[in-house]
């Protein structure tokens, strides 16, 4: 069953009087528990489209189907419940607030979805368990290492069960050790059933995937099943 269904998707910008089509009539379907990794260079489009997957914008023209559902006819309320409840966003900077410990910042989307705290603080600590960052419950951003922080943007990506993840650029602060330790928690993620959407112009990330699609000049230029073995492996 396709969960994400992209057709004709066209998104263009005007910029000093030039056009500039970031998306160029690209066509798409993802099934569910897919794990796909989107590549290609700066201004390729890979960006652009990980936003409209999300929600986070929205195309200039096309259709979007997000699990049979025509995205184009949603209105800001039920964009922003699709964007809390069926999508986990996970970035290259965190976006984690500094004032809030990691307890707090992982239970943030349950109080948008009207959780009770106690209830809502309560799954935020499982989710933090799942990571492997308990013990780190109480501390502020700045008190954690980037990849801890990280895993405490992953365990606020998972709070609300979300049937998909998408993930633009996971590892981009990270070295090389703590990068294959979050990518082991992606794997973990995929093989409890989520699909997951990767952006990255690494191939060595990219390897975990089991689909890669390499973007270039707005177009998708190849779109292939990736057989190897997954660097966890």
């Amino acid at each position: 069953m396709d969960v994400i269904k992209i057709e004709g998707i066209k998104k263009f910008y005007t910029v000093g009087g030039q056009v500039v089509k970031a998306l160029n009539d690209v066509s798409l379907r993802i099934e569910k528990n897919e794990y796909v990794a989107i590549m290609g260079p700066s201004g390729s489009g890979k960006s652009t489209m990980m936003n409209i997957l999300g929600c986070l914008d929205s195309p200039t023209d096309g259709n979007y189907k997000l699990d049979g559902v025509d995205v184009g006819s949603m209105d800001d309320n039920h964009l922003s419940m699709v964007r809390n409840r069926e999508i986990g966003f996970v970035f290259q900077s965190f976006n984690l607030l500094p004032r809030l410990s990691a307890l707090e910042n992982v239970a943030l989307p349950l109080s948008y979805a009207g959780v009770d705290d106690k209830t809502g603080l309560k799954r935020a600590y499982d989710a933090l368990v799942a990571v492997g960052l308990e013990d780190r419950a109480n501390h502020k951003p700045n008190e954690l290492s980037g990849g801890q922080r990280q895993r405490v943007a992953i365990a606020r990506a998972l709070i609300n069960n979300p049937a998909i993840i998408l993930a633009d650029e996971p590892t981009g602060n990270l070295d090389t050790n703590t990068s294959i330790e979050i990518m082991e928690l992606f794997e973990k993620m995929y093989q409890n059933g989520n699909t997951i959407i990767l952006v990255t112009h690494e191939d060595d990330i990219a390897s975990y995937a089991r689909r890669i699609i390499r973007m270039r000049d707005g177009i998708i230029e190849s779109d292939t099943n990736n057989n190897k073995p997954t660097m966890a492996s």
